[in-house]
């Protein structure tokens, strides 16, 4: 066998701390990917800057996301646990040096290395937890690490205010020291995986060409209609130049002995259709999560919390349908489940954008949960869907594309509904006190949503109708 690994843990309960200090870590990274909103004017006012702030978020998902793949692919070559570690330490020094921050500046450049380290934390414990369980048992376990995400969404801007409100922002910060170190020994001292040594000829032209042209590319969708206006020379300058690239490095990757990511991940039916479906959620989470708060604020004058936990019910729904969907796709398939789940969000969505006219706790709290339901059915078992039909050695960047398809959804979406709602704000004199202005920009949104979900029920219909397991290396087995 040419490069394998054997995870070395063979009983239920050797795997429970692996995946306490798995929840533990994916939890920490997605509540840094939240916890500032909430602190913003405090840190702003201790160390100004104010027109930098927006850089705090977007520079921590584009460290992560243009990762990604690169670390989904040394987990292949390397193994798991030396790239989460990595992730994890990483994600510790970022947040050390964040809650020593003394400007604006240097917290946005220590924010790059949190992110630096998320990118590697969220798809090595994913594509761990499908090394180490079973098929039959990933469903209950994804839908254990998706909870976290949607607890962690909830908790983030939570916490946020306390520490900033109660103690000091720094503290967002230096309370993860204690957790990435306990997260770091239990992985250290209960995970094993024996690693068949060959040598390897490691990208650094692809993985160099890629990290410039995606940095570029979701640079100028993060940016566009922010910091420069769409058709300015500075917008289309970053664009051609990362295509450019992004050009370059699909050349050198057809040349690469053991390319960053390998093209069978893009040409691959059933690999091609889920990252589809993966970008499908990114949009539809992004639009919700970011419009959501702000039309009921808008509308009928929620407060933050009221709207938040509005929102909230997309979460509950979400794990809910999870870690219920393998008992759907053991007996009726992935794809079924996956049609399923997109059919249930694309009702959510559509009701959503239905009724926004008569805005209402109860309704929005309701189509959330909808849609959370769907998600739960759609996202958990595309991804293992993905993970299932390929050996361990392609398993890290299968898992990895996956995800990075995701944060392309969340970047494309934000783009495209950011203009959508500035361009009706616009149009309706500029006033985003306007409750009318605030439906009518909300709606859109909603509506755009919509179209996304149907979209990926579209995707879904081009899923395979069988998975073909490849050859199965549970835990417990020997090389």
């Amino acid at each position: 066998m040419s490069s394998s690994a054997v995870a070395g843990v063979g009983f239920r309960s050797e795997r429970g701390p692996i995946l306490i200090a798995l929840m533990m870590t994916t939890g920490l990274v997605a509540i840094d990917a939240t916890i500032l909103a909430t602190a913003v004017p405090t840190v702003v006012d201790e160390l100004g800057g104010f027109s930098l702030f927006p850089w705090l978020f977007s520079i921590y998902l584009l460290a992560q996301a243009v990762s990604v793949p690169i670390y989904a692919k040394l987990s292949d070559m390397v193994g798991r646990k030396p790239i989460i570690l990595i992730g994890i330490g990483l994600f510790l020094l970022g947040s050390i040096l964040c809650g020593l921050a003394w400007s604006l500046p240097a917290l946005i450049a220590f924010r790059a290395i949190q992110g630096l380290g998320a990118g590697a934390v969220q798809p090595i414990a994913i594509t761990i937890v499908g090394d180490i369980y079973s098929l039959q048992e990933r469903a209950k376990v994804q839908g254990y690490l998706a909870s976290v995400w949607a607890i962690s969404s909830v908790v983030g801007p939570t916490l946020g205010g306390v520490f900033s409100e109660f103690v000091s922002w720094r503290w967002i910060f230096f309370i993860n020291i204690p957790l990435c170190l306990i997260a770091a020994w239990m992985l250290l001292r209960q995970y094993h995986e024996s690693i068949e040594r060959t040598k390897h000829k490691v990208d650094y032209l692809g993985a160099s060409l890629l990290t410039v042209a995606l940095t570029l590319i979701i640079l100028g969708v993060l940016e566009g209609g922010q910091a420069w206006a769409w058709s300015s020379v500075q917008s289309i300058s970053v664009f051609v130049v990362g295509f450019v690239f992004l050009v370059a490095f699909f050349a050198a990757e057809r040349r690469a002995a053991e390319p960053v990511l390998p093209l069978w991940v893009l040409s691959r039916r059933l690999l091609g259709v889920t990252s589809l479906i993966s970008i499908g959620v990114g949009s539809m989470l992004i639009g919700l999560t970011s419009y959501v708060p702000t039309y009921l604020d808008g509308t009928i004058g929620t407060s933050p919390i009221v709207g938040g936990l509005a929102l909230a019910a997309l979460t509950i729904g979400w794990p809910i349908a999870a870690s219920l969907s393998g008992r759907l796709y053991l007996r009726y398939g992935f794809r079924f489940t996956v049609l399923l789940g997109s059919g249930i969000t694309a009702v959510g969505a559509i009701a959503l954008a239905s009724l926004a006219g008569a805005p209402s706790v109860a309704m929005v709290a309701l189509t959330c949960f909808v849609v959370g339901l769907g998600l739960g059915l759609v996202a958990t078992p595309s991804l293992i869907a993905a993970q299932t039909s390929v050996e361990w050695n392609e398993r890290g960047v299968v898992t990895g594309t996956n995800l990075f398809a995701r944060s392309i959804g969340s970047a494309v979406g934000v783009a495209v509904f950011g203009a959508v709602a500035n361009g009706l704000f616009a149009s309706s004199g500029g006033d985003q006190t306007d409750p009318a202005a605030v439906e009518l920009a909300s709606t859109a949104v909603f509506i755009g949503v919509a179209i996304f979900a149907v979209l990926t029920v579209v995707a879904a219909f081009a899923m395979p109708k069988h998975v073909v397991d490849a050859p199965a290396r549970v835990v417990g087995e020997t090389a």
